[in-house]
């Protein structure tokens, strides 16, 4: 899988690299780019920063054409990829089992019992889950190296890429995930399923970066909306994806951006603005305690890592709302509950010599903390608490990170 934010010593000899604009192809648009999660000014900003050759984005579009460059070589995925039946029999289901359930070798008839945190690598070993994210963080890197660069041979490898899983009769995934993280001899499929696939809202970004490419074809915009209406219809109105949107903790969250970027996409824009409004007291009030802390992803084994993951899908809210006119990274309960609190709770766990007070059963990513913050910092100005902590990640790899170029961001 292609990473988000890699920052390697090939980078480092990269790290000045600027593909010129007018060699690699013609500029494809100067307008906004239609985008959802990601910020479309900041987009818009950092391309033409890139034309101009700034100097303050050359490690990251360095980071994002060798990332390019390894994602034209992929064999587009599909659903058909897997060798298991879906219970409907029909390979074009998507398919997955829970990550962190193991079989139970103390049970006379083999069943399966919750590890939470410990991922079991049976449930990777024939899964549609890898070949989505696959595919999502894939079409993400081609589009963005095309929106920047105007170069087809990136549009074009993205757009096969979307057609070969969302598109082709022959290889298209069903637009359901009825079977998604079922648990072996208990459950075909499960609400959890769908933190498995919160990815497809970059997928959907990505569509919009292709915008203007001659590889992207009017049938193909046509075919991704008629994929993704009956996908929504099915995520708002079914029993596991209700399921999903009643969850509490991070599940809830994320289903929340899903949700709202591909309500965004397909024209639903009064139930997107909806869920947005509504996370102020479904989410922030009911999330985050008046000093910071997210409880219900303290209780788990992987505390700090869901701690962050609930809080990045809020600052992806909060993102969302600036275009829907809803402001979420202000907004506060009576009490103090908000998003910059549990933003000053994090960011004194940026600093290594802190010690991180909850459970955490694999290694800190302190990489999370950062990523977290470059994307706070610029909402709130004075905040110094935001601002100090960066100081504790280096200025290179703070430099190389893909947000630079999809989000307004702070610097240390």
């Amino acid at each position: 899988m292609i990473p988000k934010f890699k920052f390697s010593l090939m980078c480092l000899s990269l790290c000045f690299l600027w593909v010129s604009p007018a060699r690699a192809g013609t500029p494809i648009t100067e307008s906004l780019p239609r985008v959802f999660k990601a910020d479309p000014h900041a987009l818009a900003n950092a391309r033409a920063g890139y034309i101009a050759q700034e100097s303050s984005l050359k490690p990251a579009v360095a980071v994002l054409f060798t990332d390019a460059a390894e994602a034209l070589k992929i064999t587009p995925p599909s659903v058909m990829d897997k060798h298991q039946i879906p219970p409907s029999g029909d390979k074009h289901d998507y398919m997955s089992q829970a990550p962190y359930y193991w079989r139970d070798t103390n049970s006379p008839n083999s069943g399966y019992i919750r590890r939470d945190g410990e991922h079991n690598p049976e449930a990777a070993a024939d899964s549609d889950s890898k070949g989505l994210k696959l595919v999502c963080s894939t079409v993400q890197t081609l589009a963005l190296a095309y929106y920047f660069s105007g170069d087809e041979k990136y549009a074009a490898k993205a757009a096969k890429i979307l057609r070969v899983w969302f598109l082709n009769p022959a290889t298209k995934m069903n637009p359901n995930l009825n079977f998604g993280q079922g648990i072996p001899g208990k459950v075909t499929g499960r609400p959890q399923g769908l933190i498995s696939v919160d990815c497809l809202a970059d997928a959907v970004d990505a569509i919009g970066l292709l915008a203007g490419s001659k590889s992207w074809s009017a049938a193909d915009q046509r075919g991704m909306l008629g994929w993704m209406t009956p996908y929504f219809k099915w995520l708002t109105t079914s029993e596991i994806g209700l399921g999903e949107a009643a969850a509490k903790n991070n599940h809830g969250t994320c289903y929340d951006v899903q949700a709202t970027v591909i309500a965004l996409f397909i024209g639903n824009t009064n139930y997107a603005r909806r869920v947005v409004l509504d996370a102020r007291t479904v989410r922030i009030a009911r999330q985050i305690e008046p000093d910071g802390r997210q409880p219900l992803e303290l209780a788990r084994t992987r505390g700090l890592h869901y701690s962050l993951k609930n809080l990045l899908g809020l600052i992806d809210l909060a993102r969302i709302g600036q275009n829907l006119g809803v402001d979420l990274w202000h907004y506060a309960t009576p009490d103090g509950r908000s998003i910059s609190r549990a933003l000053e709770f994090l960011s004194s766990y940026a600093d290594q010599e802190i010690k991180w007070p909850y459970q955490q059963i694999d290694k800190l990513n302190y990489a999370e903390i950062s990523e977290v913050l470059l994307r706070a910092v610029p909402e709130y100005p004075g905040n110094t608490n935001l601002t100090g902590a960066l100081k504790y990640f280096p200025a290179n790899d703070l430099a190389a990170s893909r947000s630079r170029l999809l989000f307004k961001t702070g610097t240390n």
